[in-house]
């Protein structure tokens, strides 16, 4: 993917996000990893629904900013997850952040849960994976961008390399190998809070039972699900 690419596709998404709910107002941020190193990233306070593909802040391989607006306050999260995530997947170039409104709902719900959610349904399992939640942290701490690498280096090293996490009360950070990539992620993510939600509801707090461990395995075997 070239930069211009790059850019149009970081726009893209990020409207289509904002036009569907996903992220309102300027909460949010997307960025894509350059195949020089460096990275483009969205500007901070920028509402996802309205950006200019060349006012995005670009980046160089040292982090240092070369160009556009002033880069998003969660500029060392996001690289962080690029140093960590591509030990375990190398192809990783896009990092999606939002404040989806029912996985943060859910990180409010049981903070002694290790995750956010069980495995619900196979296609969570097989497009998501484990998705541990993170801490509070005020938005752009140096201690979360230190959480979340060490959550992608405990799932990756015992085997089940992960493609999100969950930042208590802020929302998820999930990321892949394309912007489109990274969004189906995330939208496959957000529908599957949402249905754990609406599941309680109506079962009067009560959850359904998650996949058993034999369904988990078989989805494993057929479709390489890293759970």
């Amino acid at each position: 993917m070239t930069e211009n690419q790059a850019r149009d596709e970081i726009v893209r998404v990020g409207r289509s996000l904002f036009e569907r709910g996903l992220v309102h107002a300027t909460a949010g941020n997307i960025s894509v990893r350059l195949e020089d190193g460096g990275f483009l990233i969205t500007p901070t306070d920028a509402c996802l629904g309205f950006l200019d593909p060349a006012r995005l802040a670009r980046l160089d391989a040292r982090g240092q900013q070369t160009g556009g607006d002033r880069a998003s306050k969660t500029l060392a999260l996001h690289a962080r997850i690029y140093a960590s995530a591509r030990r375990f997947d190398a192809d990783t170039c896009c990092v999606i952040h939002t404040h989806s409104t029912h996985c943060v709902a859910l990180s409010m719900d049981d903070a002694t849960n290790d995750e956010l959610l069980p495995a619900i349904t196979p296609y969570f399992v097989m497009k998501v994976g484990h998705v541990p939640r993170i801490a509070y942290q005020r938005p752009g701490a140096a201690e979360a961008a230190d959480a979340v690498a060490k959550a992608i280096e405990r799932y990756g090293e015992r085997g089940t390399p992960i493609r999100a996490v969950m930042l208590e009360r802020l929302g998820p950070n999930v990321w892949h190998d394309s912007p489109a990539a990274a969004m189906a992620t995330l939208e496959e993510l957000e529908e599957s809070a949402r249905l754990w939600c609406l599941a309680g509801a109506r079962a009067g707090g009560h959850r359904p039972a998650p996949l058993t461990e034999p369904q988990i395995e078989a989805l494993r075997r057929q479709f390489g699900a890293r759970w």
